[in-house]
Formats: C-alpha cells, sequence, structure tokens
C-alpha cells in the first residue's frame, strides 16, 4: 500500500471511530431514589415499590441497565426519616420517589433542588409541599390519594354496615396535617348521622391498645382509621384489637380488608406507583416537577371482609354487597 493511500485510511478511521466507539458505549446509568414509610419486610411497602418497578420497566428504564434505583426504609420511625432522607440526597440522584406523607417534608427539608415525586400524600397544599395542584411549583409533584371529604364518607359507611354505631373513635397522626384534616371532615357530618366523635391521638403499640380498651368500655362503638404510615405500621395490632373489642372498623384502603379488616374504601395505592413512575420517566426526560399537575385517583374500591363482618355479628346490607368491587369471604 502506497504511503499517502494508508495515511489516508489511517485518517478515515479516526474520523470514523469517535462515532463507532459512541454506537457501543452502555447507555448512561440513572439514579432514581426512593423513600419509602413502611418496613422492607412489610408486604405493602414490597407491593408498591414491586409496582413502581413495574412501571419504569414498562417504559425501558431497567435497573442494572440504564437505571439504578436506591431503595431506604424507613418503617415509621422519624429519626430513621430524616436520616434516611439526608442519605439519599447525598447520593445526588436524578429524581427521588417519596411514598407517604411522613417521609415527604424531611425529604424537601433535605433539598430544594432534586426532583421528588410524591405518591400517598394527601391535601400536598395544605401540607405546604406545593404551591397548587395545577402548578406545583419548585422540585416536587406528585399523585394525592383523596381529597378531605372521604372522611365523611368512611362515617357514612360505618353508620351503613353498624346501624347501632352512636360512638366512632377516629384513629389520626396529629403530626400530619391530613390527620386534621380527616377528622373535621368526619365531625362535619357526625351530627346528621347520629354519631359522636372523637380522636385518637397515638403514637406506638402501648398506646394504641390502652385507648381502643378504654374507648371499647362503653357500647355503640366503632372505630375509623385514616391512612398514614403509621396505620400501616399497626394496622396488624389495630385489626386485631378491633376484633377482640367487638368493633365494627372502617379502613382506609382495600389493604386492611384483605388483612381482616370488616371494610376498606380508598384508592389503589399500587396503581398510583405505577403511575409515579411515568412522573419519573418525564423528569428523567428533561421535564420540570414545577410543570407537572398532582394527580388525583379517578376511582375509588370498596372491599367487605364477610368473614369479619360475620364474627362481629354483622349482617352486611344487600344494598351494600351490590357496591362492592371486592368481596372477601
Amino acid at each position: 500500500m502506497k504511503r499517502r493511500n494508508f495515511i489516508r485510511l489511517v485518517g478515515g478511521i479516526a474520523a470514523i471511530w469517535p462515532f463507532v466507539a459512541r454506537g457501543q458505549q452502555p447507555e448512561r446509568m440513572r439514579r432514581i431514589g426512593a423513600l419509602i414509610g413502611t418496613a422492607a419486610n412489610d408486604a405493602e411497602g414490597q407491593a408498591r415499590i414491586a409496582a413502581f418497578l413495574q412501571g419504569l420497566q414498562e417504559l425501558h428504564w431497567m435497573v442494572g441497565r440504564n437505571a439504578r434505583v436506591d431503595i431506604r426504609w424507613t418503617a415509621g420511625n422519624p429519626a430513621d426519616t430524616r436520616k434516611y432522607a439526608a442519605e439519599l440526597v447525598a447520593l445526588m440522584p436524578d429524581v427521588i420517589l417519596a411514598s407517604g406523607t411522613s417521609v415527604l417534608r424531611p425529604l424537601l427539608e433535605a433539598t430544594h433542588t432534586v426532583p421528588v415525586v410524591f405518591t400517598v400524600v394527601a391535601d400536598p397544599v395544605g401540607g405546604g409541599f406545593v404551591e397548587s395542584l395545577a402548578r406545583p411549583g419548585a422540585n416536587v409533584t406528585g399523585f394525592t390519594p383523596f381529597e378531605y371529604g372521604i372522611g365523611g364518607k368512611w362515617l357514612e359507611l360505618l353508620k351503613e354496615i353498624a346501624p347501632g354505631v352512636t360512638r366512632a373513635a377516629v384513629f389520626r397522626d396529629p403530626s400530619i396535617s391530613t390527620g386534621i384534616g380527616l377528622f373535621g371532615a368526619i365531625q362535619s357530618v357526625a351530627s346528621s348521622l347520629g354519631v359522636e366523635v372523637s380522636a385518637l391521638n397515638v403514637r406506638d403499640a402501648g398506646e394504641i391498645e390502652r385507648a381502643v380498651a378504654g374507648f371499647a368500655r362503653s357500647s355503640g362503638g366503632g372505630l375509623i382509621l385514616t391512612g398514614s404510615a403509621f396505620a400501616v405500621v399497626h394496622r396488624d395490632l389495630i385489626i386485631t384489637l378491633s376484633a377482640r373489642h367487638n368493633l365494627p372498623t372502617v379502613y382506609s384502603w382495600r389493604l386492611y380488608a384483605m388483612s381482616g379488616g370488616l371494610v376498606s374504601y380508598g384508592p389503589d395505592f399500587n396503581e398510583q406507583h405505577r403511575q409515579a413512575a411515568g412522573y419519573v420517566d418525564r423528569i428523567l426526560k428533561g421535564e420540570k416537577p414545577a410543570d407537572l399537575p398532582v394527580q388525583a385517583p379517578t376511582r375509588y374500591e370498596l372491599a367487605i371482609n364477610l368473614k369479619t363482618a360475620k364474627a362481629l355479628g354483622i349482617t352486611v346490607p344487600a344494598t351494600l354487597l351490590a357496591r362492592a368491587d371486592e368481596v372477601i369471604e
């Protein structure tokens, strides 16, 4: 080969090589954080993160190939929540999933720049997390499970399934705005239903047992369990105590009825986590959280546990059974 032709060949290869090399390089790895308000071994928390990961996969984000997901579980512990929020932010992720109100505030205190997509956060405006539902502003957006009016629906449901109820105790988390707001919504319809309502502000298992036992000393009682990380962590205890003290109880979503609770009415939280993957995808592709509106569920699920109803001596009205999305026998 003549020297001139050889130089041209080498020069041509050199010119082409950067494009070939780029084509062979692996996809850019994007880092996604996830802060979950339940314990790592909690079935509900696992179902939520599985739905989120499935949603990512459907959008072609494959863990280990073009995405890395760092998950931290708080088990409802405030100290761990603050610790893990700071830990995730220090990893400099492209976006963070925040599952639950209890984990969102510490996370937003830890960062004003990393995009955050939240799930299961009621009243994000009242909580000071977003400026409005349509235009969240700042670095956060996500999915809210219900409006406060659902609290009145819970009390109506309790009265419908157990007409003899004249007193209702409402489990609430006073540390979050939704606990206070939902109790107010329940109070607003209580007199029209002939029910006296009171709040149970409890923070640990011992307080729960004492509060329920004290409430159950008088007849005509029923319970309402509003949504919070606290409620998820202690759900088995509350369901057990409801059965032990013969207290009809309405729960805020299907998980509780599946676990032995009498009746539940609420959104599909797994679906919210699949939808959250869609927002994460859009943020990874360049959109800003401030421009993505906060979304609410379009439907709610009614689940009734007939086995629990029988144990409580309750005959579920046929009209209520006809409305149920799921009847557990």
